[in-house]
């Protein structure tokens, strides 16, 4: 058979070593779901990973992402905001003009596209070791490696360095380009609807948006940039867990094609309601974090230059 499958506990089985979803901190299970066979639906695949490996299991492979997650937010909100303010200045003459739609765009892709860059090896690391914890049962394919059933990896850096041994520099940025077909359109359904709900939300006369508003604007912006962005991020995720015993795709559209024809349309929107529910708490706190910080560092400029 040229199927290989992962097995947990209690006869539940996980996908022919698949993985998980976009850039930002996914809980284990959204993997899981994403990546796996046979758990129906997400209380199924909550419930199985607790009973196998407890409460740990959900944030494993996470120490990575924690200890980025700051830096990638801080420069894709900072490139979408200087590429906004660069295109006002050079189409109105004003880097303060409220921007058009087709600025919000581009400053969006920009986003988008630097997203990639900093963002791909960041989840290629987490969906490694987050795949690799699960026994691998031998299908007539030489495995990568030789001990089956035991982690391919013993922590972040052993990961770096076993990918760049064994597949070079390239390996650390597999699935790139399923990420950029998830980030580029995905940032432009984040900061897009996040401006034109501020702007519809905040009462006229108001400077600038009061936290509440930033708040509900941020959630419903990151509901609707998570949930349409899933089927691409599926694709990704798998991409880029796919490597850890065995290489089983050969590229995007390879993985659509095998994913489509082993389970059918229905795998592209696997996860779809926990990244939409999640994506608007994530993301209303991040848009509140992002303009307080804002305000904060105007307010001191302001001092600064009294």
């Amino acid at each position: 058979s040229n199927e290989s499958r992962l097995q947990m506990g209690q006869g539940h089985w996980i996908c022919d070593l698949v993985a998980t979803i976009p850039g930002g901190g996914d809980l284990r299970f959204v993997t899981r779901l994403q990546a796996g066979q046979g758990y129906g639906n997400t209380l199924n695949c909550i419930l199985t990973v607790y009973r196998n490996e407890s409460v740990v299991g959900f944030f494993k492979g996470m120490s990575f992402p924690l200890a980025s997650i700051a830096v990638y937010s801080s420069v894709t909100f900072g490139v979408f905001s200087n590429t906004q303010r660069f295109i006002s200045q050079q189409r109105y003459g004003d880097s303060n003009h409220a921007p058009a739609l087709s600025d919000l765009i581009a400053a969006s892709m920009v986003a988008g596209v630097v997203s990639v860059g900093i963002g791909g090896p960041v989840d290629l690391i987490k969906i490694r070791l987050q795949m690799q914890t699960q026994p691998f049962i031998k299908a007539n394919i030489n495995l990568k490696h030789g001990a089956i059933g035991f982690p391919a990896y013993r922590g972040p850096i052993h990961c770096v360095s076993s990918i760049l041994r064994q597949e070079g520099l390239a390996g650390i940025y597999r699935g790139a380009g399923a990420m950029l077909l998830r980030d580029v359109p995905g940032y432009c359904l984040y900061f897009i609807p996040y401006t034109v709900l501020c702007g519809w939300i905040t009462p006229e006369g108001c400077i600038s948006p009061s936290p509440s508003s930033v708040w509900m604007a941020g959630g419903i912006a990151g509901a609707i940039s998570w949930g349409t962005a899933t089927p691409m991020d599926v694709v990704k995720s798998r991409l880029q867990a796919d490597g850890v015993y065995l290489n089983k795709y050969k590229g995007v559209i390879d993985c659509i094609s095998q994913s489509y024809h082993s389970e059918g349309l229905k795998v592209f929107v696997r996860g779809i309601t926990v990244n939409a529910v999640r994506g608007f708490p994530m993301s209303a706190a991040m848009f509140l974090g992002y303009e307080l910080s804002r305000k904060a560092l105007r307010g001191d400029q302001a001092e600064t230059n009294l």
